[in-house]
C-alpha cells in the first residue's frame, strides 16, 4: 500500500484516507489532519470510510483545494502536450483532461497561442496565487543529468522540437537529449512519448539518445520485434532480405541492416523460414 500523504501537495496524486461523508462529497485527511473534498462526482460505491484512496489535487474555480480520482495529463513539474481551447487578453486555457482547464499566462508563453493548436507545456505551481499553470519556458526547469545515466539505460522522454540534426526530447521531464534523424526508422512527431535508450551521456550534460540499443545488442532487439509481429500477423510477414529499406522502415520501424542481422540470427536459429513472399514462423 502507497505510504500515506502527511500533507497535501497540490498537482500530485496524493494517497489520503476517507475520513467523513457530507452532503458535497467526502472528505478525505492527510495524517496531519488537512482535510481535502472528493465531489460526489468522483464517489464510488467501493469508497469507505476509513479507506485510502489516490486522488490528484489542485484547486477549484475559488481556488479551494479538491480532489478529483480523474488523471490528469500531466502532474506538478511534468510536461504535457495539451491542445488550446481558449484565449484571453491575459492568456490562455488548455485542455488537460480536467474539468478545470489549465490556464497558461501570456508571459509564460513563447509565441501567442492559438484556439485548436497544440503546445507543449511545463506544469508549475504559481508561488503568487498557490494556482497550477502551465508555461512554454522549459529550459530554466532542466537539470543535468545524473551518472547512472550509461549507454543502454532505458529511458522515457518526450520529442519537443524538430532541428536540422533530428529531434530535440526532454527525457524523464527533467534532462535534455537529442535523438538524430538518421537513427531514426519510425515515424516521429512533436508531443510524442518514446521509449529508448541513452546512447551517449555527453560531456556537456545533455544527452544522446536511441530509440533501439546500441552496439550488439541491436539485432537481438530487432529479432525480438520481428518475432512479435509475425506473431501479431498470422506467422506471416511479407518481406525479406531483397525488400526496399523503406518498406522495412515502414513496416518494422528499424533499418535494413539491423533487419538483415536479425533475419540471419534468427534462420541461424531456426524461428523462422524465409521464401520470396516473405518471412514465416516456425
Amino acid at each position: 500500500m502507497a505510504r500515506m500523504n502527511e500533507t497535501l501537495h497540490i498537482g500530485e496524486i496524493n494517497t489520503l484516507i476517507i475520513d467523513r461523508m457530507t452532503a458535497p462529497g467526502l472528505f478525505l485527511r492527510t495524517l496531519e489532519g488537512n482535510d481535502v473534498l472528493l465531489p460526489n462526482q468522483y464517489v464510488t460505491e467501493t469508497m469507505h470510510i476509513g479507506n485510502t484512496i489516490d486522488v490528484f489535487v489542485y484547486t477549484d474555480s475559488e481556488d479551494r483545494p479538491v480532489a478529483t480520482t480523474l488523471t490528469p495529463k500531466g502532474i506538478l513539474n511534468q510536461l504535457t502536450f495539451v491542445e488550446v481551447i481558449d484565449t484571453t487578453d491575459i492568456g490562455a486555457f488548455v485542455d488537460w483532461g480536467l474539468p478545470k482547464d489549465l490556464f497558461v499566462p501570456k508571459i509564460y508563453q513563447k509565441r501567442p497561442f492559438r484556439i485548436g493548436e497544440k503546445r507543449i507545456l511545463r506544469i508549475v505551481l504559481d508561488q503568487k496565487t498557490n494556482r497550477l499553470i502551465g508555461t512554454e519556458k522549459i529550459s530554466a526547469a532542466l537539470e543535468l543529468p545524473p551518472q547512472k545515466f550509461y549507454p543502454n539505460t532505458p529511458v522515457s522522454f518526450m520529442i519537443i522540437a524538430k532541428t536540422p540534426m533530428g529531434y530535440k526530447a526532454i527525457v524523464d521531464h527533467r534532462y535534455e537529449g537529442m535523438l538524430y534523424a538518421n537513427e531514426i526508422f519510425e515515424s516521429i512527431r512533436t508531443g510524442d512519448i518514446k521509449h529508448g535508450f541513452i546512447k551517449l551521456h555527453r560531456e556537456d550534460g545533455k544527452l544522446d539518445l536511441s530509440l533501439q540499443k546500441t552496439g550488439r545488442d541491436k539485432s537481438s532487439d530487432a529479432s525480438e520485434k520481428i518475432l512479435s509481429l509475425l506473431h501479431e500477423n498470422g506467422g506471416m510477414l511479407p518481406c525479406n532480405y531483397k525488400s526496399d529499406p523503406n518498406i522495412i522502415q515502414q513496416m518494422l520501424g528499424m533499418s535494413k541492416k539491423n533487419f538483415k542481422a536479425a533475419l540471419t540470427k534468427l534462420q541461424e536459429n531456426q524461428k523462422i523460414t524465409i521464401k520470396e513472399s516473405g518471412i514465416y514462423g516456425i
